[in-house]
């Protein structure tokens, strides 16, 4: 407790009872964040995969044109976007209705299915197709239910490094997919440099299945069924506090608080009830916009146009060699996840949300227009050594991949699952994930033909992702509100949609039972009768 509070300055971090702050809540996180493994993995091992030469001639890639071999590579990348689009949507009525811990099962089935697919499909293209869409599927489901089910069980003071480790899970995802794609290709031979590194996207999978036996339901849905007696328990555990705490039973008194006016406000529970709460009460309406439109930006940062074709970006900078622009794209992934633990640990809470965002939005963007006017006036030349500038821009890829992570990587999934109301959240963060999906699918369908096309190099790629970098700083001046440090249920009154002023605050209530009690314990020992 004492390195939190040296590291985490917030005020929930001052005010709250250290108890809550346990190895319990932490492996609990960790558990679902497998969820964002198989995402990461997912994304890295495909895009290496698709340079290999084994791949390229079992699938018929090798004997097309460079442009009819882009729309083919971006076609078995995109379609797994097509069912994590599904997936993401999916989620939300089946997680309402049968809760985030099987969903996050569910994740599981589908992406072992989808996996074992894609290993045997034998340069069968519809095989490959299916697979990748069946593990889409789960993929999908994985992005709405992780951030949920952490938002929904995690303290607030450490909230954001909670969810957050939904995006350091990815990013150790994609390195750890990078090297595995390097291996293949220096130790194995033949079709095994790509089966082996798509049946390893069964493993993250297989963790998630194992790690959520040993978890619990979230007790904010099951506050929602109104199983206030699990909810209590399950609440108490995680917060390793007994149920009568008053820190405890204040947080149970703000979720309830928060349901009974939500439900006051529209009534019923049908789809049509929870459309009309989310869209014409002004401060749901807010938040739903607010979740789309940051998932919109955070794939127009250009990102995964870099996960998917880092080993074509990388060649395209002048690194020689599919072995060597391989290991660059290890060594980016290194990055990724040195920058989000950093952030996650030093700043998600401290910082908070909306500096990070801006900042990390100014700084990528000069990395993408650097690499832009470097690839445009002085362009890597095949057989010549790589130039001073291109060493700079291959830096620059790297410090794109970190300033990434300091904002618009973690503080995304970290916002969206937060400001939600309770009977919304699900929905919320099904629509963001949506959302992120279809944009993930654009950006990854038009990167390979915008780097072949866009100006020579495809130096116009970067321009445009770092103009959209550069404008989505105005959008987080002027809209997003900042909430770190304050409670799940408060964010309807930082929203205008509940007045909690009635309700004492979780960590002052647990402060004042403290000071009661010590008053108490001091009374009795001045008291002579008690001796």
């Amino acid at each position: 407790m004492g390195l939190l509070q040296r590291i985490v300055r917030n005020d929930a971090m001052k005010i709250d009872p250290p108890e809550i702050y346990s190895w319990h809540v932490l492996l609990l996180a960790c558990s679902a964040c497998f969820g964002g493994m198989l995402f990461g993995m997912d994304i890295g091992i495909i895009g290496g995969v698709l340079t290999l030469p084994a791949f390229e001639a079992e699938f018929g890639i090798a004997g097309l044109s460079k442009t009819d071999a882009a729309n083919l590579s971006a076609n078995i990348v995109s379609v797994m976007q097509a069912g994590a689009f599904a997936g993401a949507l999916i989620a939300n009525p089946i997680s309402d209705r049968i809760g985030r811990k099987p969903g996050l099962y569910m994740v599981s089935i589908l992406t072992v299915m989808g996996v074992i697919f894609q290993s045997a499909s034998s340069g069968k293209l519809a095989a490959m197709y299916i697979g990748r869409f069946i593990s889409g599927l789960g993929l999908g489901a994985a992005t709405m239910l992780t951030p949920t089910y952490i938002s929904e069980n995690a303290p607030r003071a450490i909230r954001g490094a909670l969810t957050g480790l939904y995006q350091l899970f990815e990013t150790t995802g994609a390195m750890l997919a990078f090297w595995i794609n390097y291996g293949s290709l220096l130790h194995l031979t033949g079709n095994s440099t790509w089966i082996v590194p798509l049946s390893m996207q069964a493993l993250p999978a297989i963790l998630l299945s194992v790690g959520m036996f040993f978890c619990h339901e979230s007790p904010r849905f099951l506050a929602r069924q109104d199983d206030w007696e699990q909810a209590s328990a399950i609440l108490s555990k995680v917060r390793s506090l007994p149920v009568e705490h008053p820190y405890v039973q204040t947080e149970l008194h703000e979720m309830q608080a928060q349901l009974e006016e939500e439900r006051a406000l529209i009534g019923g529970n049908s789809w049509w009830d929870i459309q009309r709460e989310m869209w014409t009460i002004s401060g749901n309406r807010k938040r739903a916009l607010i979740s789309i439109f940051l998932m919109v930006c955070q794939q127009m940062t250009g990102t995964n146009a870099i996960n998917y074709y880092a080993p074509t970006i990388f060649t395209d900078l002048g690194v020689t060699g599919n072995a060597n622009s391989l290991f660059a794209t290890g060594v980016y992934g290194i990055c990724k996840v040195v920058g989000c633990a950093l952030f996650l640990l030093f700043l998600a809470d401290s910082l908070g949300r909306k500096k990070s965002l801006l900042g990390s939005a100014i700084a990528m963007g000069l990395c993408m227009f650097y690499l832009g006017f470097y690839v445009r006036f002085d362009p890597p030349k095949l057989g010549s050594a790589v130039p001073s500038a291109g060493y700079i821009a291959l830096v620059a890829v790297y410090l794109f991949a970190v300033f990434f992570q300091f904002g618009w990587g973690p503080v995304c999934w970290i916002y969206v699952s937060e400001i939600p109301t309770a009977r919304l959240r699900g929905l919320n963060v099904s629509l963001a994930a949506a959302t992120q999906w279809l944009f993930n699918f654009v950006v990854a369908r038009a990167t390979p033909v915008m780097l072949t096309t866009v100006g020579d190099a495809g130096y116009g790629t970067y321009f445009i992702f770092g103009s959209f970098c550069f404008a989505m700083v105005f959008f987080v001046w002027f809209f997003i509100p900042e909430t770190k440090g304050v409670s799940l249920e408060r964010m309807d009154e930082l929203f205008g949609v509940a007045d909690f002023k009635n309700i004492e605050d979780v960590g002052i209530a647990a402060q004042h039972a403290e000071q009661e009690k010590a008053q108490e314990i001091q009374i009795e020992r001045l008291d002579p009768r008690s001796v």
